[in-house]
């Protein structure tokens, strides 16, 4: 049986706020969704739902394709306004091959 995961600390009613501030930059471009599905590879029918049909959590790597796409950012604020940048320096994980190196 699947479960509904419900954070307390992030609700919403109808749809995930980021997709009227992606609509409203996607709006501003000027550009059709053919176009933006060209530069970021995220499909037009994606577009097409995020704003017209019932898609309410995208993901957010297909967020910042657009956004990015569009010459947009993505940042983390805390609550005193303060942007969160990631450490540098670190480095994802090198896998390991089978052979065990």
């Amino acid at each position: 049986m699947r479960t509904l995961r419900v954070y307390r600390s992030y609700n919403f009613i109808d749809k995930d706020p980021v997709l009227s501030a992606v609509q409203t930059l996607v709006e501003d471009s000027g550009e059709s969704y053919q176009k933006i599905h060209e530069i970021s590879d995220v499909s037009t029918s994606t577009l097409h739902n995020w704003f017209w049909c019932q898609t309410k959590r995208p993901q957010h790597a297909t967020i910042c394709a657009v956004v990015y796409a569009l010459g947009g950012q993505l940042k983390i604020v805390d609550n005193h306004g303060v942007e969160i940048k990631p450490p540098r320096g670190i480095r994802p994980r090198r896998r390991r091959k089978k052979n065990g190196r």
